[in-house]
């Protein structure tokens, strides 16, 4: 579906890109070629670059997502909230390979913008769109693949000024960490060293 962008839909400048990945959170990965398209949830994405602006995600070789992006050359990372833990634990114990309506199954409602063919994750916190970086000998032995981000927005409910304000935003609004078997954190309170060192 075409999205109608809400006020709160905003562009990153590629340059801050990198702020939306630093804190660790668990991302998801969605990728279209022609008509089929996938979501995947990863725990191993984060930035690389600051500019141009890249990123880095591990993708196993068994993944639909995979497949999708080396065919399409392009993926979107996108940080998914709290609200979202149900969907984003369906995405990363289901494969397209075995259930072919995953996304709807999961809950997944995807918006495209319109100069652009990569479906983005309605709900999110943050999105960057990312053109992939061919590199066979990585993608091949190590299952990392390497992207340029073209174009990255934010909802500033909780992304404002170059900066997440978790601390002031609805706890539905938290980014998940992911340990393990579907356990996961949310990220916890903000603790500045400048303030640290001033206090008495």
């Amino acid at each position: 579906m075409n999205h109608n962008i809400n006020s709160h839909f905003k562009n990153v400048p590629l340059e801050k890109a990198y702020r939306l990945l630093t804190h660790g959170a668990t991302v998801l990965v969605s990728s279209q070629h022609q008509q089929q398209a996938d979501v995947m949830a990863a725990a191993w994405a984060c930035a690389l670059e600051f500019k141009p602006a890249k990123v880095t995600v591990v993708l196993d070789k068994s993944t639909m997502t995979r497949k999708i992006i080396e065919q399409s050359g392009y993926f979107v990372l996108q940080v998914p909230t709290y609200k979202q833990i149900d969907m984003v634990y369906q995405l990363g114990t289901t494969s397209l390979h075995d259930t072919p309506n995953k996304l709807e199954l999961s809950g997944v409602e995807l918006f495209y913008l319109d100069d652009s063919t990569q479906p983005l994750v309605d709900g999110c916190s943050a999105w960057l769109i990312c053109k992939l970086i061919p590199e066979p000998h990585n993608q091949q032995a190590h299952d990392l693949f390497i992207g340029e981000v073209i174009s990255a927005w934010a909802d500033d409910h909780i992304f404002r000024d170059g900066h997440w304000h978790f601390e002031d935003a609805n706890p539905e609004w938290r980014s998940l960490h992911h340990v393990a078997g579907g356990n996961f954190y949310l990220i916890g309170e903000p603790v500045n060293v400048a303030d640290r060192l001033n206090s008495p």
